[in-house]
């Protein structure tokens, strides 16, 4: 049975909105944490990150894409459905904002955990267009693999943590099994409608997630969409041990 772990509302002046999954670093190693948000307007101004991966995803159904920047010299448009990640390392400055004004970014902002022998290591870029990341279907079931595989799909992206991140669409009755590695661990979250995580009901405004931490066996979690469509992402990676900066 997975462990039931609380969202928390987060709001940065009037032009950001999320639900964050934070204070839970351990049961979700190697991922830090994870908002699921919304943003109209600039809301953070540059500032740094060291000895992680920031990691921003798109979903396709947002208005508008990302204009993002960094002390790099990167300069770059991350579009509806696509994917940048950020490798701190020994030190980054970046910052993000709405591509157009008045139309608002839907998105997930993921935070993932360095190894202690690459903590600081030279920071670097990755960057997915949304045309390069794989889909999967199956009956009544699209998956888009952004990072690591699923099924016949996998990311052409090596980041330096390994972690799988699934955008799982199910039509109303769809089911789906996802295999899951033995010492890894893993997470759902709810983004549109109700998904059934292993026969309990998780809506997207219901500010809880199921976690699963990791087992020495492998394991296969079964996702349903019980009342209408819903849309969830799946999270999935072998814990690091590594302590946060």
């Amino acid at each position: 049975m997975p462990i039931i772990a609380p969202l928390q509302r987060a709001n940065h002046g009037s032009h950001f909105r999320a639900y964050g999954l934070r204070g839970v670093s351990a049961l979700i190693d190697p991922f830090l944490g994870v908002d699921h948000a919304w943003m109209s307007g600039p809301t953070f101004p540059p500032h740094s990150h060291v000895g992680f991966s920031a990691v921003s995803y798109l979903f396709l159904d947002s208005e508008t894409g990302i204009d993002n920047r960094d002390s790099l010299g990167t300069r770059n448009l991350i579009r509806p459905g696509g994917l940048h990640w950020t490798t701190a390392g020994n030190g980054i400055v970046h910052e993000e904002v709405p591509a157009e004004a008045g139309k608002t970014v839907h998105s997930l902002q993921i935070f993932v955990n360095l190894a202690t022998d690459r903590k600081y290591i030279a920071p670097s870029v990755l960057t997915l267009e949304p045309q390069d990341v794989p889909v999967v279907q199956s009956s009544g079931a699209k998956v888009r693999v952004p990072l690591g595989g699923f099924g016949d799909g996998r990311s052409p992206l090596n980041p330096p943590t390994e972690v799988t991140m699934l955008d799982i669409s199910l039509e109303e009755g769809a089911e789906l099994a996802v295999p899951v590695a033995a010492g890894h661990c893993a997470f759902v979250m709810p983004i549109f409608g109700t998904t059934r995580v292993d026969g309990q009901n998780f809506g997207h405004n219901d500010l809880k997630l199921p976690v699963f931490p990791a087992q020495n066996t492998p394991r296969t979690i079964a996702l349903q969409a019980p009342h209408g469509s819903a849309k969830a992402m799946l999270f999935a990676g072998p814990p690091l041990h590594s302590t946060a900066i």
